[in-house]
């Protein structure tokens, strides 16, 4: 299968209950490790790889949205330039563990990474390379979880693997702030807009459900084991 899997940036900051002092560790080798290991096992069972990762590790627009008169448009292209940071990073951290990896962005950097070409992203997950899509869609206003839609449409990819830090699927409601909260196994993506569930942003499962896109929430613990009926959460584009 094809699949493409996103990362949020904390997650790249270790366990969410680690992050009080995020902002002087803003990688957590011992996860970047884990993610590293579950990749190889899913390449290792011939699965075709990309993935989409964000920047709020490192920069979030909305906190400076106002501030220093920067404006919307300004705050997004800044998060995007932290989305090629990470992906840099993750880059070298696989290519240490022997997965061949290329960076594609959406704003070109020809110094330090490849132009965004859909073509040549297929040729490369066709030669067993994972691809790491960064700086968003190039333009502001839309968040990765849009660009991990968009891209995974644009890749053909089988499913949308969304990886999240600190819970391990699809809830009724925060767990962090509602003990009553549980977890939903499957539900459609109609049902997740007319809850307002947290999913995703909901621009991007509105895309999934009209292009036929299935979306899985799983842990970033259990990112090998997304096509494991038993495991997360399931969104189904109806």
């Amino acid at each position: 299968m094809r699949l493409l899997i996103k990362l949020s940036g904390e997650s790249l900051s270790g366990p969410h209950h680690e992050q009080a002092d995020k902002k002087e560790r803003e990688y957590h080798e011992q996860t970047l490790e884990a993610i590293a290991g579950q990749i190889k096992t899913l390449q290792g069972e011939g699965h075709q790889l990309s993935l989409v990762i964000g920047g709020g590790n490192l920069f979030r627009g909305s906190e400076l949205i106002g501030k220093l008169a920067i404006e919307r448009g300004t705050a997004d292209y800044i998060g995007m330039l932290a989305t090629v940071q990470n992906a840099l990073v993750v880059r070298d951290y696989f290519e240490s563990k022997g997965i061949q990896t290329r960076v594609s962005s959406a704003i070109e950097m020809p110094q330090i990474c490849e132009g965004y070409m859909p073509r040549r992203a297929l040729r490369q997950m066709e030669k067993g390379r994972v691809i790491i899509f960064a700086a968003g869609l190039g333009a502001p206003y839309f968040t990765t979880d849009s660009t991990a839609v968009q891209r995974a449409l644009e890749m053909k990819s089988d499913m949308l693997v969304m990886a999240k830090n600190g819970v391990d699927g699809l809830y009724t409601a925060d767990p962090d702030k509602d003990k009553n909260a549980t977890l939903i196994k499957s539900i459609t993506a109609s049902e997740v807009l007319e809850q307002n569930l947290k999913a995703a942003d909901h621009s991007a499962i509105a895309l999934a459900r009209e292009q036929g896109l299935t979306i899985k929430i799983v842990g970033i613990d259990k990112i090998d084991k997304a096509l494991d009926a038993s495991v997360g959460s399931t969104i189904i584009p109806k």
